[in-house]
C-alpha cells in the first residue's frame, strides 16, 4: 500500500479498535462480562442503556482512564484515541488560546527547546567544541521536527477553528475561566479537532450546550473521517449523528448497524421475532416429550424414545433477549393552593460587573401556567430563574404572590448532593415527620432497591445522581416547580417518565430547557432570551417555533451562526444584488475551505514521505521548493478564509 495514504485511507475496511472479551466489575459486580465488539473508521456509535448500566465506565476503560479485569483492547497501529468527557476541568490562568493551543503539546515543547538552544548558541563562543556543534546538530534536528509536525501553520489552525466554532478574535485572550459550561465545551471540542484524533469518544457532549454548539457538532459529527463511540440522552442529537447503535442491558451489549430510532423499531420486531419462534419451540418441545413418554412404556418403541431424547438434546434452545425494563415511577403532588397571580416582574435588570445579562423584563406568571425559557447560553435564562428563587439579586421589581411555594432543580442539581453520605441518608436528611417512612418507598420509585440505597453518592454515575436530586426534590412540598435542564444525564426512558409526571403537575411550571421533544406537550407560552430582552410567544413550542419560521431550535439558531465553518444565510430582507454578493461569497468561501484541506493532506503527505521515505538525507531535488511552495499557498489561502469570513458576517 502507497505509504503516503492517510491512516483513515489505509483502514477504511479495517478495524481501528477490537475489544474483545472485556470484563468489567464495579465495587464487586459485574458491569459487562465477555462483550466484544469491533470499531471501523467511519462508524458513529451511539452508545445507549439504563443510568448505571456502564456506557460512561466503557468509555473512560476504552480510554485508558480505568482499568479492566478481564478480555483485551486492541489499538490500531498509530491510532489515537481523543476523549470528551463529562467534567471538563482547565488549569486556571491559561487564555482561551492558549487552552486550545494545548492540543500542540509537542510542537509547544519543541517551541521551548529551539528557544533554550538558540539563547545557548547566541551566547557562547566555542564554536570548534563539540558541544557547540551537537548544539547545531540538535538545533536542525528539532527544526525538521517542528516543521513535520506543521510548526508553521498550527496557530493559524488554532484560530481559524475557533472563529468556525463561534469564537470572536475578543475572545482569543480572555481566561478560560470567564466562558459559560457550553463555550468551554467549545474549547474542549476544538481541542478535540486540531488533535486529529482517529476515534472520538464522547460522554454526553450535549450537557449544558446551546443550539447552536449542538448545531455545530452535529455537523462536525456526520462529515467526521474518523469513529465515534458517543452517550447521550437526546434522542434527536442521535438519529442525527449515529449510523450505529450499542445497547448495554444486563452487563451484555447488543450491536445494531442502525441509528438510533431505527434500532429501536428494529429491536421491537427481533424481540417479537424471537418470542414467537420461542412459542413454537416450546410447542415442538411439548409434544416431543409427550411422545417420548407414550413410547417409553413400549418395549417396541423404547428405540424410538431414546433417538427423541438426543433430539431434544441436541436441539438449540431459542433465548429471548433480556433487557433493563424498569422505569421511574414519578408523581410531583401540589402543596396548597397559590393566589392567582403567582410572580410578577416590572422593570427588572441584572447585570455581572459591565455586563448587562437582562434589561427591563416585564413579565406576570398566573397560577397554573406552564412556562419554557428557551435561548442561547448566556442570555440569562438561568440567571432569571435564580432571581426568582431569591438566589441572585436585581434591580427592578420581582414580588412573589400569595402562598406560593417554590421547588427549584438546578442544572448542576446533583453537584450539591454530599458525596460522602449513602443514597438512604441524602433522603432521610431530607424527610419530615410527615414522609420519614416513606423514604425506602420514595427510593425504589426512584430505581434505588435493596443495596443500591447504600451506595455512597461519590459513586454513583451522572445519571443516577440526577435521580437522586429529583428524590430530593420529591421530599419537598410545592406548587411552583422550576427546572433547569432537568433532563441533563438522565437516560432517554426516564426523561420520557419526567416529562410524563410534568404533564400531571397541576402546579405552576417554568422550565429551561434547548429539547424540543421534550418540551413539546408541555408548556403554553414561550419565552425567548435573546441580545438581554425577553420576548413572549403566546403559544406552545411548536407555535414558537412556527413563528421563527423553523421546525426546531437548530434551524432557529442555524439563521444567525456559523455552522461547522460554513456562514448559513440570515433571514432578513435582501435585494438582488445584496443576494448575489452573498451567494458568490459562500461559493468563495466553500471553495476555499475545500482548497485549504486538500493542502492540508499534501502537507500531511509531504511530511509523512520525508520521514518515511527520506529519513536517510537523501532527499530528491525539487522536494522542499514543492513543500515551501504548498505552505505558501496554504498561508495564503488562510488569509482569504479570513478575509472572507469578516466580509460574510458583516
Amino acid at each position: 500500500m502507497d505509504a503516503n495514504l492517510s491512516i483513515f485511507a489505509q483502514r477504511k475496511y479495517l478495524p481501528m479498535l477490537n475489544v474483545h472479551n472485556l470484563t468489567v466489575s464495579f465495587h464487586g459486580e459485574a458491569l459487562f462480562q465477555q462483550i466484544a465488539f469491533q470499531v471501523s473508521a467511519g462508524d458513529r456509535i451511539g452508545l445507549v442503556g439504563k443510568n448505571g448500566s456502564g456506557k460512561s465506565t466503557l468509555l473512560r476503560v476504552i480510554s485508558g482512564d480505568q482499568p479492566y479485569e478481564e478480555g483485551n483492547i486492541a489499538l490500531a497501529k498509530d491510532a489515537k484515541i481523543g476523549f470528551l468527557r463529562q467534567d471538563i476541568d482547565f488549569e486556571s490562568g491559561r487564555t482561551l488560546i492558549e487552552e486550545a493551543q494545548q492540543a500542540f503539546i509537542e510542537l509547544k515543547q519543541i517551541e521551548s527547546d529551539l528557544e533554550s538552544v538558540n539563547e545557548q548558541l547566541a551566547t557562547r563562543t566555542d564554536y570548534e567544541s563539540d558541544s557547540y556543534n551537537q548544539l547545531l546538530i540538535d538545533l536542525n534536528e528539532l527544526q525538521a521536527r517542528y516543521e513535520v509536525l506543521g510548526g508553521y501553520t498550527y496557530q493559524g489552525e488554532t484560530e481559524r477553528i475557533l472563529l468556525g466554532l463561534g469564537f470572536g478574535r475578543d475572545d482569543f485572550e480572555k481566561l478560560t475561566e470567564e466562558f459559560s459550561g457550553g463555550w468551554r465545551m467549545r474549547i474542549e471540542l476544538a481541542k478535540l479537532l486540531l488533535q486529529r484524533n482517529d476515534i472520538l469518544l464522547l460522554d454526553e457532549p450535549t450537557n449544558h450546550l446551546d443550539i447552536e454548539s449542538i448545531v455545530w457538532l452535529e455537523n462536525f459529527l456526520t462529515t467526521y473521517d474518523g469513529a465515534v463511540i458517543l452517550v447521550s440522552h437526546d434522542k434527536m442529537f442521535l438519529d442525527n449523528t449515529t449510523n450505529r447503535t450499542i445497547e448495554i442491558s444486563f452487563g451484555k451489549i447488543y450491536d445494531y448497524k442502525k441509528p438510533y430510532s431505527e434500532y429501536l423499531v428494529y429491536r421491537e420486531q427481533l424481540q417479537e421475532q424471537q418470542l414467537a419462534e420461542l412459542r413454537n419451540q416450546q410447542k415442538e418441545i411439548e409434544q416431543t416429550e409427550k411422545l417420548i413418554e407414550r413410547f417409553r412404556a413400549k418395549a417396541s418403541k423404547a428405540s424410538m424414545a431414546q433417538s427423541l431424547i438426543k433430539k431434544l438434546d441436541r436441539m438449540e434452545r431459542i433465548e429471548v433477549e433480556e433487557r433493563d425494563t424498569t422505569k421511574l415511577n414519578l408523581h410531583f403532588p401540589v402543596s396548597i393552593q397559590p393566589g392567582k397571580v403567582v410572580v410578577k416582574m416590572e422593570h427588572l435588570s441584572k447585570s455581572f460587573d459591565d455586563h448587562q445579562v437582562l434589561r427591563d423584563v416585564n413579565m406576570l406568571v398566573s397560577r397554573g401556567s406552564k412556562l419554557a425559557f428557551v435561548g442561547q447560553n448566556g442570555q440569562g435564562k438561568s440567571t432569571l430563574a435564580k432571581c426568582i428563587i431569591g438566589e441572585e439579586s436585581h434591580d427592578g421589581v420581582l414580588e412573589l404572590g400569595h402562598n406560593v411555594k417554590i421547588g427549584y432543580f438546578a442544572q448542576n442539581q446533583s453537584e450539591y448532593l454530599d458525596g460522602s453520605l449513602t443514597v438512604y441518608e441524602t433522603l432521610l436528611q431530607e424527610s419530615t415527620d410527615s414522609n420519614r417512612t416513606n423514604v425506602r418507598n420514595i427510593l425504589g420509585s426512584f430505581l434505588f432497591r435493596g443495596d443500591d440505597v447504600d451506595k455512597y453518592v461519590s459513586v454513583l454515575s451522572g445519571g443516577e445522581r440526577n435521580r437522586l436530586a429529583l428524590a430530593k426534590l420529591m421530599m419537598q412540598s410545592f406548587n411552583v416547580l422550576i427546572m433547569d435542564e432537568p433532563t441533563n444525564h438522565l437516560d432517554i426512558d426516564s426523561k420520557n417518565v419526567v416529562k410524563e409526571a410534568l404533564m400531571n403537575f397541576e402546579g405552576t411550571l417554568l422550565l429551561v430547557s434547548h429539547d424540543r421533544e421534550f418540551l413539546q406537550g408541555l408548556t403554553d407560552i414561550v419565552y425567548e432570551f435573546k441580545d438581554g430582552q425577553v420576548n413572549e410567544f403566546l403559544g406552545d413550542i411548536d407555535y414558537y417555533l412556527e413563528s421563527r419560521k423553523a421546525t426546531d431550535f437548530r434551524e432557529v439558531e442555524k439563521k444567525s451562526v456559523i455552522v461547522n465553518n460554513k456562514v448559513e444565510a440570515t433571514p432578513v430582507k435582501e435585494d438582488a444584488e445584496t443576494r448575489r454578493k452573498r451567494k458568490t461569497l459562500q461559493n468563495r468561501f466553500s471553495k476555499v475551505e475545500r482548497e485549504i484541506e486538500n493542502l492540508e493532506t499534501k502537507i500531511s503527505k509531504l511530511d509523512k514521505q520525508l520521514i518515511e521515505e527520506y529519513g536517510d538525507g537523501n532527499v530528491p531535488e525539487g522536494f522542499f521548493k514543492e513543500y515551501e511552495e504548498t505552505k505558501e499557498k496554504l498561508k495564503a489561502l488562510h488569509d482569504e478564509w479570513e478575509e472572507l469570513y469578516i466580509a460574510l458576517e458583516s
